[in-house]
């Protein structure tokens, strides 16, 4: 173990040091009924890509 490779190890980034996004179910579940946590999670990621597709069409109209 050189210093070097002690300063590579601690710089990685770890699991559980990323950033996470929760959102409780029940505020899901009015929009997707009967979902499990997996089809939820598509539905959310769809819903923001049409959203920001969304924005910039929006933002082009202005130009």
């Amino acid at each position: 173990m050189t210093p070097e490779v002690i300063a590579t190890v601690m710089s990685e980034e770890k699991a559980n040091q990323r950033e996470m996004f929760k959102m409780p179910m029940e505020r899901i579940s009015k929009y997707v009924p009967n979902a499990n946590t997996k089809q939820a999670e598509d539905f959310v990621m769809k819903a923001c890509e049409h959203y920001r597709r969304y924005l910039i069409r929006q933002r082009d109209r202005e130009r």
